[in-house]
C-alpha cells in the first residue's frame, strides 16, 4: 500500500499517511480515485458507499418483479398495486429529510448501519402480506432503505476534493442505483424460478408453488443487507482524519447542530431548484423500477421472468451512465466553471424528456427496449450532473442539501406514480416527459454564491488565484496551539512503502 509523507506536524488524527494523493487544504480529501484500491479511509468509504446503497436499492425494489404474482395471488387491481408503489417511495421522503442533517452531525457510517439493519427486517417479512393494506404498510417500512442515498453522496463528498467529487458522487450513486436493475434480474429471473423449483413437489398447483416462492424469496436479500450494515460500521471511517466522535474529542471538528444545518440548506433557493430537477430524473428512475416489469408484462404480453429481465436493463445503465454524467460535469467544470456544470446538466434533462415522449409512442417490443436503453442513459446522466452541483451550494450544510435534493427524487416518484395509477401508460409518460423538459429550463435560475451562472456567466471563486476553494469547510482550532509547522507541500504525494499495494 502506498504511503504519504505529510510534511506537517503530527495531528491527533487516525491516519498520518494515505494510499492516495490528498489535499491538506480540504481536510485531507483525496484528489484522485483509485478504483482497485480498498484502502482506508478514502477508497474503503468509496466502495462501502456504493455497495451499501446498492444493497439498499436491491431490497427496496426486490418486491417489484414479484408484483404481478402478488397481484394474481391476492386478486388486487392496478390502483392497489400502484398505491403500494407510491407508499414505497413516499416513505423515503421523510427519511431523506431526516438523514441529511443527521449526516452532518453523526456521519454516514453509523447511519448506514442503522438503516440497512432496520430495513432488512420488513424485507424478510414479505411472506406475511395477505391484502392490499399489508402490502402497502410493509413497502412503506422497506422504503426506509431508500434514505441511504443521502449517506452515499455525503460520504464521498466528505472523502474527495472538488476536482473529482462530481465523478465520485456519480460513480457511487450510479453503482448503487444499479441495485434496482440487478434486483429485477436476480429476484425476478433467477431466485424466483429457483424457489419455484424448490417448492414444486409435483402435487402442489402452479399457483400455490408461485405463491410459496414469492412469500419466501426476499429472505435472501434481507440477510445480505443486515450483514452489510454491520460490516460498514466495523470496517470503515467517517472522514479522512477519523471518526466524528474522535475528531470532536481532539478539537479537529466543531460540534454541528442538525437543526441549523437543515435550516441553512432549506433556506437556499438553489436547493429547491435542484429538488425539482432531481424529481425529474431520479423520480423517473424510481417510477420505472416499479413500472417497467408490469409495463412489459401487460403491454407486450411477457411472462414474469421475461418482463423482469427486460426491466432490469433500465437499471443496468447505472453501471456507467450516472458515472459518465458526473465525469462530464467535472470536465465541463474544469473548462467553464459552474456554468459548465449547469450546461451539461440542462442538456441531459432535455434529452431525457425527449426520449420519454418517444418511448411512450413505441408499439414494437424491440424498439421499446432500444429506446429504454437511451432513455435510461440520460436519466442516470442527469442524476450524475445533479450531484456534481450539490456540494457547491453551501458546503457546511452539504448533508442537509443532499437530503433535501434526494427527497425530491422520491417526491417526483410519488407524483409520477399517481399519474400511472390513474391514467393509461401513454398519458402518464406524456406527463412525465413534458415535466422533465420544463425542469431543464430551471437551470437558468441557479445562482450559487461565488460561482458563475448559466446565462450571465461570471467567474468562480475557486478559479481565481488566492481565493478559498468553493468546497473548503472551516476547521475548528486545535485544542492547543501547535508548534511552528514545517513547510507543507501543496498536495500530499503518494510514495511507495513496504506495505502491500492494493491499488492500480
Amino acid at each position: 500500500m502506498s504511503a504519504v509523507d505529510t510534511g506537517a506536524p503530527v495531528e491527533p488524527k487516525k491516519y498520518q499517511s494515505y494510499s492516495v494523493n490528498v489535499d491538506p487544504d480540504q481536510d485531507d480529501k483525496a484528489t484522485e480515485i483509485k478504483l482497485c484500491s480498498f484502502a482506508r479511509p478514502h477508497m474503503r468509504a468509496f466502495h462501502f458507499s456504493w455497495w451499501s446503497f446498492f444493497i439498499a436499492f436491491f431490497i427496496w425494489f426486490a418486491i417489484a418483479p414479484l408484483l404481478g404474482e402478488i397481484k394474481d395471488t391476492l386478486k388486487l387491481d392496478k390502483q392497489q398495486i400502484w398505491t403500494s408503489n407510491i407508499v414505497g417511495v413516499g416513505s423515503t421522503i421523510f427519511m431523506r429529510f431526516l438523514l441529511g442533517p443527521a449526516c452532518d452531525k453523526f456521519g454516514a457510517r453509523v447511519l448506514f448501519c442503522i438503516v440497512l439493519c432496520f430495513a432488512s427486517i420488513p424485507t424478510a417479512m414479505t411472506g406475511i402480506i395477505n391484502n392490499a393494506t399489508t402490502l402497502s404498510i410493509l413497502r412503506g417500512f422497506i422504503g426506509v432503505a431508500g434514505g441511504t442515498f443521502v449517506m452515499c453522496q455525503y460520504w464521498t463528498s466528505t472523502m474527495f476534493t472538488k476536482e473529482v467529487v462530481g465523478t465520485a458522487n456519480a460513480l457511487v450513486g450510479g453503482w448503487g442505483n444499479l441495485g434496482g436493475g440487478v434486483t429485477q434480474l436476480v429476484v425476478g429471473s433467477l431466485l424466483f424460478p429457483l424457489f419455484k423449483d424448490f417448492f414444486n413437489d409435483g402435487e402442489r398447483t402452479p399457483e400455490k408453488v408461485s405463491e410459496m416462492a414469492w412469500r419466501t424469496v426476499c429472505v435472501v436479500p434481507a440477510c445480505v443487507a443486515f450483514l452489510s450494515g454491520l460490516m460498514v460500521y466495523c470496517f470503515s471511517d467517517d472522514a479522512p482524519k477519523g471518526n466524528y466522535k474522535d475528531l470532536r474529542k481532539n478539537g479537529l471538528m466543531p460540534e454541528v447542530s442538525a437543526a441549523a444545518s437543515f435550516r441553512d440548506g432549506a433556506l437556499n433557493l438553489n436547493t429547491w431548484i435542484l429538488f425539482i430537477q432531481y424529481a425529474c430524473c431520479f423520480g423517473v428512475e424510481l417510477t420505472m423500477n416499479n413500472a417497467a416489469a408490469l409495463y412489459f408484462r401487460e403491454e407486450f404480453d411477457q411472462n414474469t421472468e421475461s418482463a423482469a429481465a427486460i426491466a432490469s436493463i433500465f437499471g443496468w445503465m447505472n453501471l456507467f451512465a450516472r458515472g459518465l454524467g458526473g465525469f462530464l460535469s467535472d470536465r465541463f467544470n474544469a473548462k467553464f466553471g459552474m456554468r459548465g456544470r449547469l450546461i451539461i446538466h440542462s442538456i441531459c434533462l432535455a434529452a431525457e424528456g425527449g426520449m420519454v415522449l418517444i418511448f411512450a409512442n413505441s408499439n414494437s417490443l424491440v424498439f421499446a427496449i432500444i429506446l429504454m436503453v437511451f432513455f435510461s442513459m440520460f436519466v442516470q446522466a442527469a442524476e450524475g450532473t445533479s450531484y456534481g452541483i450539490v456540494p457547491y451550494v453551501n458546503p457546511p450544510a452539504t448533508g442537509s442539501i443532499a437530503g433535501i435534493v434526494g427527497a425530491g427524487g422520491n417526491c417526483g416518484a410519488v407524483g409520477f406514480g399517481m399519474g400511472f395509477r390513474q391514467l393509461d401508460y401513454k398519458q402518464a409518460f406524456y406527463i412525465m416527459g413534458f415535466s422533465i423538459l420544463g425542469s431543464s429550463l430551471l437551470s437558468v435560475l441557479i445562482n450559487i454564491k461565488g460561482s458563475s451562472t448559466l446565462i450571465c456567466g461570471g467567474v468562480d471563486d475557486d478559479r481565481v488565484g488566492g481565493k478559498e476553494s468553493a468546497l473548503a469547510v472551516p476547521e475548528a482550532p486545535l485544542a492547543e496551539d501547535p508548534a511552528p509547522a514545517a513547510p507543507v507541500k501543496p498536495q500530499y504525494q503518494a510514495e511507495e512503502s513496504e506495505e502491500e499495494d492494493l491499488s492500480c
